[in-house]
């Protein structure tokens, strides 16, 4: 029998950390680090309400080349963009209301659509990490409380053979 999976015990293949300024920053990121996302890549974004994965995820929406405005799917749950220059599509989800594990995300359909798109999930701690060894989770940490200090902290780590190469330091230019 097979041993159950376990994040915690796995290593990061890549982990950069950058700062960013503003929410242009972010969304620039985003816009940069689409440059190494490829079709069955998995993103999950992790942070406060308001830490950015949201205009991170606009700039990845724009560094695709995808259709419709990258807006939080909160109450949608997903929202799939289809790409206009024969990328793969984007694939956003907010799993912040769904309490259960995989179980409950599978309902999504996620593992169908993973192989030719980009998935992003917002919220997916403990949610997603069953649907590929190879993954990429952003951490985003921000000042907390009554601030409109905009400085940000993102953590990139990439888990698996996927990111083992890859260069998330380029991402900061």
């Amino acid at each position: 029998m097979e041993a159950p999976h376990s994040p915690a015990a796995e290593t990061a293949a890549a982990s950069v950390r950058l700062s960013v300024d503003s929410p242009e920053q972010m969304q620039n990121l985003g816009r940069s680090l689409a440059k190494l996302l490829r079709p069955g890549d998995l993103v999950m974004l992790t942070g406060e309400l308001g830490a950015g994965k949201t205009t991170l995820t606009r700039g990845l929406g724009e560094g695709l080349g995808v259709r419709g405005a990258v807006t939080s799917p909160t109450f949608v749950i997903a929202r799939v963009h289809p790409s206009l220059t024969g990328g793969p599509a984007l694939v956003h989800v907010d799993a912040y209301r769904l309490g259960g594990g995989l179980d409950e995300m599978e309902d999504l359909d996620l593992d169908v659509s993973l192989p030719e798109s980009v998935v992003v999930v917002e919220w997916g701690d403990g949610k997603v990490e069953d649907l590929s060894e190879d993954r990429l989770h952003v951490i985003i940490d921000r000042v907390v409380g009554d601030t409109d200090d905009d400085r940000r902290v993102v953590t990139l780590v990439g888990y698996g053979i996927r990111w083992a190469d890859a260069d998330l330091a380029a991402t900061s230019a």
